[in-house]
């Protein structure tokens, strides 16, 4: 078999795979470190009263519910995603958390949105653009909805960098490549963005780069892992009890509190003139 990104296939997987990315969604937006590389770029935002957002990939909407939790939000955001089940589910935690006159969520292709020009202040694309199938449609779609002055936001991580601590470095890497082969369409998208950016006219105002490590315990990092690694089996990328070993070793590292494991993500605000 090859290796199939679950997002990008999503609408392929069945419930019990639908559900087990939902916990991940929802888990990875209750971590800390979620919550503070989120922060770092929607504190640069300057949102008007009444603005406009659209996030393209919402998932489970956990992004845009906590856009519309910051103090001073009284605009409406929308969410589209390919998945009706994440849709769904996006809607019923807006409404859980008395949301859902600020937040609104709807299934729709990142690569053919269905809003008019110029409709929205800010778009942002939040761990999307690596799991897409034509990232520089994508792009221009965003930039075809956002307004002029408006921002665009790219936040995603270079997956090469993703690597966890194992004894046999030679077949940690090994594993290290196979996650990032088996989750992610675009691993390297990242170091593309500047000119694909520059090819849909934005103008890049801002960018940079956060190291996400977790030493001695693992959070993130341990959601990520479990999610994740049935995806690497499934593909055949190395063999099975090789792979279910590796995790239960990262399982003990964090209980023996000798656990490591990080990756670099990066931000671009992007400006339509």
């Amino acid at each position: 078999m090859t290796a199939r990104d679950p997002h990008r296939f999503v609408n392929e997987l069945d419930e019990e795979a639908l559900v087990r990315l939902v916990a991940r969604l929802e888990g990875r937006a209750r971590d800390a470190v979620f919550a503070r590389l989120f922060e770092k770029y929607a504190e640069r935002l300057a949102l008007p009263a009444e603005a406009r957002v659209l996030e393209v990939g919402c998932g489970t909407g956990a992004t845009l519910r906590m856009l519309a939790r910051r103090p001073g939000f009284s605009g409406l955001a929308y969410g589209v995603d390919q998945s009706a089940h994440f849709v769904e589910a996006a809607n019923g935690f807006a409404r859980e958390e008395n949301l859902s006159d600020h937040v609104v969520f709807q299934v729709g292709d990142a690569h053919r949105l269905d809003f008019p020009p110029a409709t929205f202040d800010v778009v942002i694309a939040h761990t999307l653009i690596s799991h897409v199938t034509e990232p520089a449609g994508v792009l221009a779609e965003m930039a075809r909805v956002v307004r002029p002055g408006g921002t665009v936001v790219i936040f995603d991580g270079d997956y090469s960098s993703l690597t966890y601590a194992w004894p046999d470095h030679a077949f940690g890497q090994q594993m290290d490549r196979a996650l990032a082969t088996a989750t992610f369409n675009n691993p390297l998208i990242m170091r593309d963005l500047p000119r694909l950016l520059h090819d849909q006219g934005l103008e890049l105002v801002e960018a940079w780069g956060d190291a996400v490590a977790e030493v001695g315990s693992g959070s993130y990092f341990r959601s990520f892992a479990e999610t994740y690694v049935p995806y690497v089996k499934r593909a055949g990328i190395l063999p099975g009890m090789a792979v279910d070993e590796w995790l239960e070793g990262q399982r003990q590292a964090m209980e023996a509190g000798t656990f490591f494991a990080a990756c670099n993500y990066y931000t671009y605000l992007a400006r339509r003139p």
